[in-house]
């Protein structure tokens, strides 16, 4: 399976209900395949980080056998206004 950032996006949004997703493929600078992405949804509401990683984790579970590096940055949607505002 060829592991591409709209597969990632696509995923995300569809299982986690992410309203924003944003994803980089770092692999050109690493060694294999590497990503970073910042997930919005409202389903990170009342939830602490390690569970939010989870969730993410849990959904790409397939994904991340075949990723070497992978950074994510989870947000609620008010978390994410705030920090755009600012």
């Amino acid at each position: 399976m060829e592991i591409t950032v709209d597969h990632i996006r696509n995923k995300l949004t569809t299982e986690i209900g992410a309203v924003h997703v944003e994803v980089e493929d770092t692999s050109p600078n690493r060694c294999a395949a590497s990503f970073k992405v910042l997930v919005v949804s409202p389903q990170f509401e009342g939830k602490p980080l390690l569970q939010r990683h989870r969730m993410v984790n849990t959904c790409l579970a397939e994904e991340l056998k075949e990723i070497h590096a992978f950074e994510q940055k989870t947000l609620t949607p008010e978390q994410w206004e705030k920090q755009r505002a600012s």
